[in-house]
């Protein structure tokens, strides 16, 4: 136990740093690239529409199940599947928050090369799905509704990227980010260092095993790193903790399921085959034409050694992400079993006053969909308040002469279904 729990501290302690940087240049990009923005650059049904979904999607910290509302709406709104596809592949393999942490753990060349990985396979599959659907172009494209002008100031912007990134962005990925921890320490605590080179030799093999378990899985982009890194000190080849890196964050048999219903079968089909099939070319290709050395991952004990050496910036830090930690542990669990932590979106809650409506809305799974679908109402007239209860799906609307049916038009216009 006391061996699990250095181990613990140590992997936390190395990636916290660069897990707070992350989480930082997040809150930043959630500002630049809202929704109604990047729907500009990927709007249309060409190459350049799928080249720039890719592009977007990359740097972006979307979970696979927090990116699908997103994509789902870039197609109801007169994107291509393709471009949507693209979007949705490319999104939850990285985040700048899990490329910085990769770095951390993993070593730079992992670092670089998965955003490639992401952006290359993100257009492959939207230039495969457009191909797979063409005869699909003529879909009817929902109707475009006028957005609001942004006239924060300065400060709001910053208090906005802020609470994104250390309150709405952590909330999702935090249990996630905990248990990845625990199952790299376990890893690391129990597996023998010799574990898969003795009893998974084959290379390839390893992959097609890693893949089997990856693509049901869900896990997000940045607690995947832990458990690659912990996976790869006991023998796992580079090849291997690619496809887990790749396949585990992009898929898990709710995103599957979602994409098959929102986009149809054959957008499911460039899907899947560009994910499967990125990550076993490119993890044969890294264990085949790649040095070696570049993927080597220290010892526990040279993890040991580096935290403690500049200990200051890595206990400090540490010890900030902590904090928020545990605000987020106590948010979940709060909402969970309490009925807190609800909030009205602007100003103080007087949901319950005259002028309130209630309406159900299906779908939406983390605090990005509870923000997208408070975002969309918003920009509906006569709406001033919006309380999103994301456990029972319940919405309250306070405004005055507020029509449900545009209310309808921006919640499945953000790819959710609103029942009544």
């Amino acid at each position: 136990m006391l061996e699990f729990l250095n181990n613990f501290l140590d992997i936390y302690l190395e990636m916290s740093p660069y897990l707070l940087l992350g989480f930082v240049i997040a809150g930043i990009l959630n500002e630049l690239f809202k929704g109604t923005k990047l729907k500009k650059y990927i709007g249309g049904k060409d190459v350049k529409s799928v080249i720039n979904a890719s592009l977007l999607g990359v740097p972006l910290p979307l979970c696979s199940c927090g990116v699908i509302p997103t994509g789902v709406s870039f197609h109801k709104s007169g994107a291509s599947k393709g471009a949507a596809v693209s979007f949705l592949i490319s999104t939850p393999q990285t985040g700048v928050d899990s490329i910085l942490v990769t770095w951390s753990l993993i070593g730079l060349p992992f670092a670089i090369l998965r955003p490639i990985i992401a952006l290359v396979t993100g257009i492959f599959g939207g230039v495969f799905t457009n191909f797979m659907t063409k005869k699909e172009d003529g879909e009817k494209k929902e109707k475009k509704k006028e957005v609001l002008k942004d006239d924060r100031t300065l400060f709001q912007k910053a208090k906005a990227a802020f609470r994104y990134a250390f309150i709405d962005f952590l909330d999702d990925i935090s249990i996630w980010l905990f248990i990845g921890l625990v199952i790299a320490a376990i890893i690391t605590t129990i597996i023998p260092e010799d574990f898969f080179t003795t009893y998974l030799g084959n290379n390839f093999l390893s992959m097609i095993v890693v893949l089997i378990a990856s693509v049901p899985l869900y896990i997000c982009a940045t607690s995947s790193v832990p458990i690659a890194a912990a996976l790869m000190m006991k023998g796992l080849n580079p090849g291997a903790a690619l496809v887990f890196l790749m396949a585990g964050p992009a898929t898990n048999a709710a995103t599957i399921t979602v994409i098959g219903r929102s986009l149809g079968w054959k957008a499911l089909t460039g899907y899947l085959v560009s994910i499967i099939g990125g990550a076993l070319f490119f993890g044969t290709f890294i264990d085949l034409f790649l040095p070696p050395e570049w993927f080597a991952v220290g010892s526990m004990q040279s993890m040991h050694e580096h935290a403690t050496g500049t200990s200051i910036v890595f206990y400090l830090s540490g010890a900030i992400l902590a904090v928020f930690l545990i605000m987020s542990f106590y948010r979940y669990f709060a909402a969970k079993f309490k009925g807190e932590g609800k909030h009205c979106s602007t100003g103080e809650c007087n949901c319950e006053n005259n002028g309130t409506i209630v309406v159900k809305v299906e779908g939406m799974t983390c605090n990005h969909c509870k923000k997208s679908v408070t975002d969309a109402i918003l920009e509906v007239q006569g709406v001033e308040e919006v309380t999103v209860d994301l456990a029972t799906g319940e919405v309250k609307i306070h405004g005055h002469d507020v029509d449900l049916e545009l209310v309808k038009i921006a919640v499945e216009g953000r790819g959710y279904k609103f029942v009544g």
